[in-house]
């Protein structure tokens, strides 16, 4: 089971968020995401486990204050086919219309 985890507070290591998890069942993969420029967290994350453990961690960790923060917890979504990682279809970014003159 693919897990998503957020409110994960900026101070939460990797280590931090495997020993909470852990108390569940074997963890196969985790992952907090970071910002590609700075490194730092962007407060959410993805912990895979077995259905099982998955299911009770998502039961009793959403919600639950760690490190200050009540994290949200649930089953993680898949992807949206098609998805380019929020940026709109021909890269197009919106802005002005060049037609009217607009200038950049």
């Amino acid at each position: 089971m693919n897990i998503y985890v957020a409110n994960i507070s900026f101070r939460v290591k990797e280590d931090d968020l495997k020993g909470l998890f852990s108390q569940y069942g074997e963890i196969k993969t985790l992952k907090i995401l970071t910002d590609k420029m700075t490194g730092r967290s962007r407060g959410f994350g993805f912990v895979e486990m077995d259905d099982e453990g998955g299911a009770k961690a998502i039961a009793e960790l959403d919600g639950k204050d760690f490190m200050e923060r009540p994290l949200k917890v649930n089953e993680a979504r898949p992807r949206e086919e098609g998805s380019e990682g929020g940026y709109r279809k021909n890269n197009n970014r919106g802005g002005g219309d060049r037609e009217f003159g607009d200038k950049f």
